[in-house]
């Protein structure tokens, strides 16, 4: 791609990619989110209503990390049919299964009505979001990325956190607005509805997927592959030829995914439970931080643009570990404007940073052969040994510290320190003209030694 396509900005065709990728990732967060906000404030009393709160409320968040172990499945699999077959299959098929699978959720009858048959549909359901979403963000991501103008790829990479914006908007607006119906429709009917609606989102996905078109630069390297070999790489192979990088993928994912479910997810568990503060007023935080996670997400790319994907990752890193302890200080004023106000610390101005930047810099971080494979490993793998049990993990150390929240400030530095040691190891390739590869091909490698 010249520089003056990228002066001129994107063509249609890019344009489709862009918002093709949007949607997916829209529809991704959404259902997370939106299980995550469920999670803390519903499923306790509609599919654990027998337990004691406590259980009731760790029992819930632990359907919410079982999700999560399908993710790196689903990642590796749709991985393969995306370096292999195309991205396009793999976001075609993923949006459509997660649109389901969400849906599905909200038609679950109550315990109370069919027993434990309740929470085991609810942990079925969820497992298939999560085998789903585990081809999503690798697909997405390696097609926006390689779609976008040279020097501009974190701005277009970061537009898939916007759509991610607009899922908190969404699903914390529509939890909001039906928390504040009577809490026994709420509890009933209401909840079910944002769920429901994850069906149309598909439908919105599907149509402006159904163009996507493939990368030159990946259909160059297929090429090139058969030519020499007469077949296509192995993208797990490829992915694992240079293990470095696939191991900090890991790492470097540790302290995004964590971010939003420490501070929104939990966060909200913690003012429910632990202060008594009516559910509402936490998802109508979770809706402002989406609003501003829509503009703040495109600031942080185009800073990466300018300074680097990795020296934003590390300030999204400590500036994250350090804005924890008041966030969660903020949360316990009870005050309706603080609270937001820590959510808008807490996760904003920082755990921003680090989305914004991550699925860019995963992509630069990997061939085009093994690209979907090494950015769903990165991504899937640390989203579930982060994420997915983020607020497992902060319930238990909270209740194990009588109710003071200083464990989970402890936790989210940690990982964070993790997070900035394996940004520093890692190999990225630079987004500029004439980058190349970060490794030969391995075909044409393969065919020289034959020589």
């Amino acid at each position: 791609m010249t520089t003056v396509t990228a002066q001129r900005g994107l063509s249609r065709t890019q344009r489709k990619t862009v918002a093709g990728g949007a949607i997916g990732t829209l529809i991704e967060y959404y259902d997370y989110y939106l299980y995550g906000l469920a999670a803390a404030a519903v499923f306790p009393t509609v599919f654990f209503s027998s337990n004691d709160p406590v259980i009731a409320q760790l029992a819930s968040f632990a359907t919410f990390a079982v999700g999560f172990f399908l993710r790196p499945v689903g990642g590796i699999i749709w991985g393969l049919v995306g370096d292999r077959i195309g991205r396009k299959t793999v976001l075609m098929s993923t949006v459509i299964g997660m649109g389901l699978a969400t849906a599905g959720i909200g038609l679950i009858p109550s315990d109370q009505a069919i027993g434990i048959a309740a929470p085991l549909l609810l942990l079925f359901f969820r497992l298939l979001q999560g085998f789903f979403v585990g081809g999503e963000m690798g697909g997405a991501a390696t097609m926006v990325v390689e779609a976008a103008p040279t020097g501009r790829r974190g701005l277009y990479g970061a537009f898939l956190i916007s759509g991610a914006g607009i899922a908190n908007v969404v699903s914390g607006g529509f939890m909001a607005a039906l928390g504040l119906t009577p809490e026994s429709w709420f509890l009933q009917w209401g909840w079910r509805i944002p769920f429901v609606f994850s069906l149309v989102l598909a439908i919105v996905a599907v149509v402006l997927r159904r163009h996507l078109e493939e990368s030159e630069e990946f259909l160059d390297t297929q090429a090139i592959q058969i030519a020499a070999t007469g077949k296509k790489a192995n993208p797990l192979v490829e992915a694992f030829r240079h293990p470095k990088n696939a191991i900090m993928g890991i790492l470097i994912g540790l302290p995004q995914s964590i971010a939003g479910y420490v501070v929104l997810t939990y966060g909200l568990a913690f003012m429910v439970s632990d202060k008594n503060l009516p559910a509402w007023m936490g998802f109508a935080g979770t809706m402002i931080v989406g609003l501003l996670q829509i503009v703040v997400a495109p600031l942080w790319g185009a800073i990466s643009d300018r300074i680097g994907r990795r020296t934003v990752y590390i300030i999204g890193c400590v500036g994250f570990a350090l804005m924890v302890y008041p966030a969660f200080m903020l949360f316990s004023t009870g005050n309706m404007w603080l609270i937001w106000l820590g959510q808008i610390l807490g996760f904003v101005v920082f755990g921003v940073a680090m989305q914004a930047t991550l699925s860019t810099m995963l992509a630069e971080m990997f061939d085009p052969e093994a690209r979907t494979t090494g950015v769903n490993i990165g991504y899937q793998v640390s989203n579930t040994l982060g994420g997915g049990l983020a607020p497992l993990i902060c319930t238990a150390l909270v209740a194990a510290a009588g109710g003071s929240f200083w464990p989970v400030v402890a936790y989210a530095a940690v990982i964070s320190i993790v997070g900035v040691i394996a940004t520093l190891s890692a190999s990225i390739r630079p987004d500029v003209e004439g980058a190349g590869r970060l490794h030969e091909l391995a075909a044409t490698a393969t065919v020289k030694k034959s020589r």
